[in-house]
């Protein structure tokens, strides 16, 4: 985490001790602390001030830490709380996290995990504030969040809000690791089906001759094994949505089936000749050239133009370098606090990843940022963390240069984690941030042995 993102924090406590001793911890990291013994002075203070986070009690005379967020919450909501508990009072506090509130500690808390998470609220709060952070309402963890400031992402963003409770059908392309699933979410969780399920299948990650009977269910006896009634997720995401993840993957009877589905809004399940209503929003991604696959026959030219209603695509993070600082800031966050560290990043580590050209693209960052913030040992990263591959990759692609550059940089990437794999495609596969069967593909693509 960079040091700039020092901020405003507001503790508030009717025990001076406490607040004197947050104050001393969190002033020493360079933020600005504001006191307050009750919430009602605090309340003034966060109208006069810039207020990035807040650290509050629970139990208060007068207005009790509850009350306070309720505040908060309603007059400046992208403002995070983090909430002190006694052990009594621990239930309240976890009611306060499902409801919005950022964390709670059970006093005294693990001050170093304070330190760290207040760091993580104020990188929140300025995220929110700036037009750069688009994030669904599951949680505030970067898994959950999409982070872009280019010109690319925010059209993505545009389209999003502007799609977000049609119910026509949406294809989302994107190279492997670009983060297709997290746009399904956002779609999702954006939507009015939001309190209704999501229901993600890897249509690569199933073996085929399974695949039918978890997307349309099975009655008892349709086959050997089937020993009771199964519920497919067609079913299952009653009245929510249904993401098909590598819809490319599909076989030519299973696109037949699902073509149907779409068609009619039914489906039958194996063994039974009963049509049953299903209600379902279809959200499909593939990271191949669907069109492609369409003229060579291997995919239903009807089904695409059924399931391409609205493309939204996805750029390789190669292509949106701006963004990666803040994806950096976000990674770092996150594995910081759940090593209970306390980290900032080098201006040079943000220079070296925005110089590699990651062809397992956003996952890849996060395993190498998630690598570095583990075998951290000062309170600084610095290039000496990075794989030797991230600095050794540190040659810049202009826009519109050779692709060759490119393919020699991938097969350099990939030739490194065999050599550290020894051999190993899975375990290859891992380090580079990309799935098995893309980097099989790779191999092939390149002629590695």
């Amino acid at each position: 985490m960079s040091s700039n993102c020092r901020g405003t924090v507001l503790v508030v406590d009717d025990e001076p001790n406490a607040v004197k001793v947050i104050d001393a911890i969190l002033s020493q990291d360079g933020h600005r602390v504001l006191c307050s013994l009750d919430a009602e002075k605090a309340i003034e203070m966060i109208r006069n001030e810039n207020v990035d986070a807040v650290i509050t009690d629970l139990k208060m005379p007068k207005m009790d830490g509850v009350q306070f967020f309720q505040h908060i919450g309603e007059t400046y909501p992208d403002i995070p709380v983090i909430f002190l508990t006694a052990y009594g009072t621990v239930e309240l506090a976890v009611h306060a996290v499902t409801h919005g509130a950022f964390y709670y500690f059970v006093k005294p808390p693990d001050y170093n995990k304070l330190r760290a998470m207040v760091e993580r609220a104020i990188e929140q709060r300025r995220m929110k504030r700036e037009p750069d952070f688009c994030g669904n309402s599951l949680s505030g963890d970067s898994q959950d969040r999409i982070i872009g400031n280019t010109p690319e992402m925010r059209k993505i963003f545009e389209t999003i809000e502007a799609i977000k409770d049609s119910t026509s059908s949406v294809l989302i392309c994107g190279e492997t690791g670009t983060g297709k699933e997290l746009i399904a979410r956002a779609l999702h969780y954006c939507s009015a089906r939001r309190d209704l399920p999501f229901s993600p299948v890897n249509c690569a990650a199933i073996p085929r001759d399974l695949l039918e009977s978890e997307l349309f269910g099975y009655e008892k006896g349709a086959f050997t094994g089937a020993v009771s009634r199964r519920i497919g997720r067609f079913e299952e995401v009653s009245g929510g949505t249904l993401f098909l993840d590598e819809i490319g993957e599909l076989e030519r009877v299973l696109q037949a089936k699902l073509l149907r589905a779409l068609q009619e809004r039914e489906i039958e399940r194996l063994g039974s000749n009963k049509k049953i209503k299903v209600d379902f929003r279809l959200i499909c991604s593939t990271n191949r050239d669907l069109q492609g696959e369409v003229n060579s026959g291997n995919f239903r030219e009807d089904l695409f133009y059924r399931i391409n209603v609205v493309q939204i695509d996805l750029p390789p993070l190669r292509q949106r370098k701006e963004d990666i600082p803040f994806l950096i800031a976000a990674f770092v966050s996150e594995f910081a606090v759940r090593e209970k560290k306390t980290l900032r990043v080098s201006g040079k580590v943000i220079k070296a990843c925005q110089n590699f050209s990651w062809p397992g693209n956003i996952r890849q960052l996060k395993n190498v940022i998630e690598r570095t913030v583990v075998i951290a040992r000062k309170s600084e990263i610095t290039v000496r963390d990075l794989p030797k591959e991230i600095i050794s990759g540190q040659q810049e692609i202009a826009p519109g240069s050779s692709t060759s550059t490119l393919k020699q940089m991938e097969i350099q990437v990939i030739r490194h984690a065999l050599q550290k794999s020894r051999g190993n495609k899975s375990e290859a596969a891992r380090n580079v941030g990309i799935s098995r069967k893309a980097f099989y593909k790779r191999l092939k693509e390149h002629n590695i042995t």
